[in-house]
């Protein structure tokens, strides 16, 4: 686990870090793609980093509602004394402030208890370096935001789309190793053989810690699932099949973009049942909000693939004969090279 990176004049939180890393090599990636296919460029730079900030805005927004830390940024705000205190571990109470901010668990020090505390902060909901996001949020978000930008740039919207199917992915991939060197969104108990066991003070040897699965004495956590790799691997692999997608000719517009959001909901469902962190549960705890959003997504996928054709429909007006049945062979051909 490697939280952040030292600069030695400051340090940058290695999630945060990542995240924006691969998600701007995702969109000079796609404007890249989609200038050689011939579409204008700085629109789809503009929509890239409209679809980036909306990500954040909507990821953390569903982080706030969803992953049961609603009160917490509450209280950091209005009464940070009912935001649940930390221990040192080891049996040992805190003395100063320093040492809880040494080990991260802290801004000062309660003399009385000798527990770690936070100091009153209104602005952390807004302090996004912290970390604290849920995917699906700034899909949600962005996804509606970045069609509407789209339509009103006259721009293809399902063409731009299918560029951004193998961005996502790839942005997900540095996000994903972005959180294992956190030790965030680790999974459940596993064998030694297949299991990553995350150093002290570490959100799995914390929650091992309190559930009573170890002992403050423990170097490390019990071996867990490394669900963070196991899903940027999977998204290196949508991403690449999405790329090789547009590169060799869609079906039809969207064609890649819907590919993206069915495979990874697929993936998505499945690696839930190994994760072990706080990520919301409904339906008496069947189901965890990431599972319940990739439903509906899955069932529009599949049913668009299976139609052959992008919903809803948005025509192409940077063409005017998009839409229009071509009238020949070589138009046909020609309309397939293009989308």
């Amino acid at each position: 686990m490697h939280p952040s990176f030292d600069l030695g004049v400051t340090s940058l939180p290695a999630y945060f870090t990542l995240l924006m890393v691969g998600f701007t090599l995702a969109i000079l990636w796609a404007h890249k793609l989609g200038v050689q296919q011939g579409l204008p460029g700085n629109p789809i730079l503009d929509n890239g980093l409209l679809m980036l900030a909306c990500g954040l805005i909507g990821s953390r927004a569903l982080h706030i509602v969803a992953d049961g830390q609603f009160w917490d940024y509450v209280h950091l705000c209005t009464d940070p004394m009912q935001v649940k205190p930390l221990a040192l571990g080891k049996g040992l109470r805190c003395a100063a402030d320093q040492q809880c901010l040494d080990a991260g668990l802290g801004d000062w020090c309660e003399a009385a208890s000798g527990l770690c505390r936070q100091r009153q902060d209104c602005l952390r909901v807004l302090k996004i370096w912290y970390g604290g996001y849920a995917y699906y949020g700034g899909f949600l978000l962005a996804v509606p935001v970045g069609l509407w930008f789209l339509r009103k740039k006259a721009m293809p919207i399902w063409r731009v789309a299918d560029l951004a199917s193998f961005g996502i992915a790839f942005g997900l991939v540095w996000g994903r190793v972005g959180c294992f060197l956190a030790g965030c969104c680790y999974g459940g108990v596993t064998s030694e053989t297949i299991g990553f066991a995350f150093p002290r003070w570490s959100p799995a040897w914390e929650n091992h810690l309190t559930e009573h699965k170890i002992t403050d004495l423990a170097a490390t956590s019990l071996p867990v699932h490394a669900t963070q790799l196991y899903e940027a691997a999977a998204c290196a692999v949508i991403s690449y099949i999405c790329w090789r997608r547009v590169r060799t000719g869609v079906r039809f517009a969207g064609e890649a973009f819907f590919i993206f959001m069915l495979t990874y909901a697929i993936f998505r469902f499945g690696v839930e049942y190994l994760r072990a962190d706080d990520r919301g549960v409904w339906l008496a705890g069947l189901v965890s909000t990431s599972q319940l959003i990739s439903l509906p997504l899955f069932a529009w996928s599949a049913w668009v693939l299976h139609r052959g054709q992008a919903w809803p429909p948005a025509p192409d007006r940077s063409n005017p004969q998009a839409g229009d049945k071509p009238t020949s062979s070589a138009d046909a051909e020609a309309n397939h090279v293009a989308q």
